[in-house]
């Protein structure tokens, strides 16, 4: 809460250059407590041989001998109790009535740290992000923008420090747009040369990304037509980061069903990247849908992880819920996918490239106000499979509260490493919207795992949860619209 008056006390006076202005201020505060594990070795000549078990350290634990420093033999064992405390606020404000019609002040951020003195909860650093800030002009035709700002579409989340502007075509649904500028990391409003993101040392760019892109979308009242360019470059060598392209397409058939689909292109590989088409029956009492999707992973060419050619997968999907009598859902969904062949010689290894998905669930209304839910989903693919049962209740006792309970346990069986595992967890959950302008929400949860494996590591990695959340919305009186004043008759008063 005391950073949230901080933001709130330091974007105060903004709003007063401004005739309105919007503030939403979210604080939220977690309690994570989770056991750590630590990485231990012992002189190879001190390993013990168990039969049937493999090599083990004189308390038990299985030891990897074939890696590392020779002569040693290492394993891990459990760490203490660790504990995070993260404490995250955002803020969005809004501001607009600077003296020019159309002109709007927009800005987001989030300040975040780690309030337990261990400091291990990921996320917290740095502590001050901006994720969004900029000025727009906007009219009926044009939109300008100049500073922070996102874009999204087929080809990702992508942030950048620049400019964009598009255009809007009267009465025909056309609209076009460009935008350029230096670019943020992928997924995250932090450059790519920021310390937060180095995991790979000498890998890592020296220079911010020049990043450009281009848009096109037509919307009709029977069809969505839409196409993306995005280009990125490394201007301390002048190579590529990336280039791509996309096109998706939405057509409504006729009142019900609804077809789509969409693909991209990568100019640097010279391939095909994701690509998927579906279509979506939609009736009162019914709903479903067909999909056939290829999906092929996308990596910045200054990462690594290109190297490791990623192997694209094929899937056949289909879902469907139906209500059966009224306030009951009954839902369905299942997915087969397999891999494309990955061209690694190992003669002494067959792995399963293959695999599927399903779940099926249900949710009833009993009343107005009790809700409940309960689902099973199992899947099986390449090295592991996974069961999991799990269910709720859910009490509304008016449009401005709701409170809820789950519970659940998953079975993890694995193929290739020493360990399967089995959670089972339970939460509760509250959400209160105390005024107009104040919405309170806590939740608590426990989850145990239970490992199950032959040696002394099989410890415990269980864990609790407890977070509160404050939302707090402020605005000037601009952003409200004036209440409506009683007619005047002749010669009569108001």
């Amino acid at each position: 809460m005391i950073l949230a008056a901080a933001v709130a006390a330091g974007l105060g006076p903004v709003p007063l250059l401004a005739q309105g202005y919007k503030l939403k201020l979210d604080a939220r505060y977690q309690s994570v407590s989770f056991r750590g594990i630590d990485l231990d070795s012992i002189p190879a000549s001190a390993v013990v041989q168990q039969a049937g078990q493999g090599p083990t350290s004189p308390d038990g634990f299985a030891v990897d001998c074939g890696s590392g420093t020779p002569g040693y033999c290492y394993y891990f064992r459990p760490g203490t109790r660790l504990r995070g405390q993260p404490l995250t606020t955002t803020a969005d404000l809004t501001a607009w009535g600077f003296g020019v019609r159309g002109l709007t002040i927009r800005a987001s951020g989030r300040v975040a740290t780690d309030l337990a003195s261990q400091a291990v909860w990921p996320g917290t650093e740095p502590n001050v992000v901006l994720t969004e800030g900029y000025a727009e002009y906007a009219t009926t035709e044009l939109t300008g923008r100049v500073g922070r700002q996102l874009v999204t579409g087929r080809l990702g989340y992508q942030g950048f420090d620049g400019g964009r502007a598009s255009y809007r075509f009267a009465g025909g649904g056309l609209e076009v747009g460009g935008y350029g500028g230096w670019g943020l990391a992928r997924a995250v409003a932090l450059p790519v040369t920021s310390p937060a993101l180095n995991p790979l040392d000498d890998y890592q760019p020296r220079s911010r990304q020049l990043l450009v892109g281009a848009d096109v979308a037509w919307r009709h009242r029977v069809f969505d037509l839409r196409a993306e360019y995005r280009r990125e470059v490394d201007p301390d060598v002048d190579y590529f980061v990336s280039e791509r392209a996309a096109a998706s397409a939405e057509v409504h058939l006729a009142r019900k069903l609804r077809v789509a689909g969409g693909a991209e292109y990568d100019f640097v590989n010279g391939w095909w990247g994701t690509a998927e088409a579906s279509a979506t029956y939609t009736d009162r009492r019914w709903y479903g849908t067909v999909e056939a999707r290829r999906y092929r992973p996308f990596f910045d060419l200054w990462t690594i992880w290109g190297a490791f050619s990623p192997v694209p997968f094929r899937s056949v999907r289909g879902n469907a819920a139906v209500e059966p009598i009224r306030g009951l859902w009954i839902r369905g969904q299942a997915e087969r996918y397999w891999f494309d062949p990955d061209e690694a010689e190992t003669p002494l290894v067959s792995a399963e490239d293959r695999g599927w998905r399903a779940q099926i669930g249900a949710t009833a209304s009993v009343t107005p106000q009790w809700t409940l839910e309960a689902g099973l989903r199992s899947e099986f693919g390449p090295g592991a499979s996974s069961r999991t049962v799990d269910g709720g209740i859910t009490w509304r006792p008016s449009d401005a509260a709701f409170f809820s309970a789950r519970a659940g346990t998953l079975d993890r069986p694995l193929e290739f490493r020493f360990s399967d595992a089995k959670v089972n967890w339970v939460s509760m959950s509250g959400d209160v919207k105390l005024t107009e302008r104040l919405r309170l929400a806590s939740d608590i949860g426990w989850f145990g795992e239970e490992r199950r494996r032959p040696d002394a590591a099989a410890f415990d990695l269980n864990q609790v949860r407890v977070s509160t959340r404050l939302v707090v919305t402020l605005g000037s009186a601009a952003d409200r619209l004036p209440r409506a004043a009683r007619p005047v008759t002749p010669g009569g008063s108001r």
